[in-house]
């Protein structure tokens, strides 16, 4: 698995996107510099634990939400998980099949 820096940056900076925050904006709502944000966000340094309930408030989630990495899965995992899923049964492989249609 990911460090933990990296997993948390790459976390932030989907936040920040989804936000439609440059780095400059979301840094100046949580008060550091936007280098230092810059280097969080490559998972070079760590928030401080003090500035991650800004943080979510400016990303406007919950703190535990910037530590949820769940959906970070690595793809070759994510590969295995649904070809054993596709090799479980029809029922099964028709649902996946109704949801890959849903969203394609």
């Amino acid at each position: 698995m990911d460090d933990i820096k990296k997993l948390l940056g790459r976390r932030i900076k989907e936040l920040r996107i989804k936000n439609k925050l440059s780095q400059e904006e979301l840094a100046e709502k949580i008060d550091i510099a936007e280098r230092n944000l810059s280097k969080i966000e490559c998972g070079i340094n760590f928030i401080r634990a003090e500035k991650i309930g800004k943080l979510a408030e400016a990303l406007k989630v919950e703190p535990k939400d910037l530590f949820d990495f769940s959906h970070q899965q690595d793809i070759t995992e994510i590969k295995k998980e649904l070809i054993a899923a596709i090799d479980s049964g029809d029922e099964r492989l028709r649902l996946i099949y109704q949801i890959y249609k849903a969203v394609c």
